[in-house]
């Protein structure tokens, strides 16, 4: 039977961009940014995308184009015989169940925001009142598998439609919806009273902070940043290859997808940092900054739980895109999938293997 395949070239774009979008975009890289002086680190982060984070990209895509397999056969298909290309793909797999289990247990912590932001938890608390809840939450394990379980859940039923009626469908709702959320976020943000300090310390290189926090320091997040946005070295670019026309130039659609990313990030860092200013949330506060700015951009919105909700939906989408790459790993399992109408049947291995190990 013949191997499913996209429905549009913005289709695979917007596929290709939503599994690179997530965390590392939304949390990651203004927390970083925050730490390692603002402007300069971004300047110097989008160096890197491309002198390396594109190249790379364009390699990854040119494996998957190539072998027309996932990252756990491409190297079988082709490394030279005698060789041990083939074990990477191993790490691959590895690679992508240990990226799965991190995105579900993050969705279900935003999972749980988004219901209680929805039932007026979040209603008239101070800053440090809405931190205290993130702790509260990170100190109930059980609640927190319950909710990673109910998006592993949700992750397997978008997948159950298939790549192209299901992944390919939904994606191209997420990501316009998440652009035009961002949008209204950022411009929000910017205005906000003392927002223009945030502006600044995002947009305005500073050498001083970048010798404050370590030059070495700075350039190798810098780096280490620019693969991790895109998702690259554990082969979740190459199984988007695979679907690359021979029409298409690789590093042509690199760019696009480096830049849809990049796009993304930077105007996250316009909604996290003059936020952070106006409500006095130090910039450099980790991860945790999402859990605890966000909710105050919200609550001093028109309509901010229904805008929360849409943003939680695209942020979790990311998690989708993730257990995709897992049921890729076998490219014969759409085909039987199709043959044999299994649409009920999953791998449930992975979801009890990911509750475990989360779990524990």
């Amino acid at each position: 039977m013949e191997r499913e395949k996209l429905g549009s070239r913005l289709g695979f774009i917007l596929l290709s961009a939503g599994c690179a979008i997530g965390i590392g975009n939304v949390w990651k890289f203004p927390y970083i940014a925050g730490q390692y002086g603002g402007g300069i680190f971004v300047l110097i982060h989008l160096f890197y995308l491309l002198i390396l984070g594109i190249p790379v990209m364009t390699m990854e895509f040119s494996l998957g184009r190539a072998s027309q397999k996932s990252p756990a056969r491409l190297y079988q298909q082709l490394e030279p015989k005698g060789s041990k290309w083939h074990l990477h793909g191993y790490l691959s797999v590895i690679g992508l169940y240990l990226l799965m289990m991190f995105y579900t247990t993050v969705t279900g912590w935003m999972l749980r925001y988004f219901l209680a932001m929805a039932n007026g938890s979040f209603e008239g608390l101070e800053v440090t009142e809405v931190g205290n809840y993130f702790n509260n939450m990170l100190g109930d394990g059980n609640s927190m598998v319950l909710f990673m379980l109910i998006v592993v859940i949700i992750g397997f039923l978008v997948c159950s439609f298939g790549l192209k009626d299901g992944l390919e469908r939904i994606t191209k709702f997420m990501m316009i919806a998440l652009l035009i959320i961002m949008l209204v976020l950022a411009v929000n943000s910017i205005f906000m009273s003392g927002g223009e300090e945030g502006l600044a310390f995002y947009l305005v290189p500073d050498f001083q902070k970048m010798l404050d926090a370590g030059i070495v320091n700075v350039i190798v997040a810098a780096m280490n940043q620019a693969f991790f946005t895109l998702s690259l070295g554990i082969g979740a670019m190459a199984i988007f290859g695979s679907y690359i026309g021979k029409k298409r130039a690789l590093m042509g659609e690199a760019v696009n997808v480096a830049f849809l990313d990049t796009f993304v990030a930077i105007v996250s860092g316009l909604i996290i940092f003059p936020a952070c200013f106006a409500n006095g949330v130090q910039p450099d506060s980790g991860p945790s900054l999402i859990f605890i700015t966000l909710p105050n951009i919200f609550n001093n919105m028109f309509m901010g739980q229904s805008v929360f909700y849409l943003y939680i939906v695209r942020v979790a989408f990311n998690n989708f895109c993730c257990i995709r790459g897992n049921h890729c790993l076998d490219d014969g399992y759409y085909r039987m999938e199709q043959k044999k109408n299994l649409h009920g049947k999953r791998h449930y291995d992975v979801c009890a293997f990911t509750a475990v190990c989360i779990r524990i």
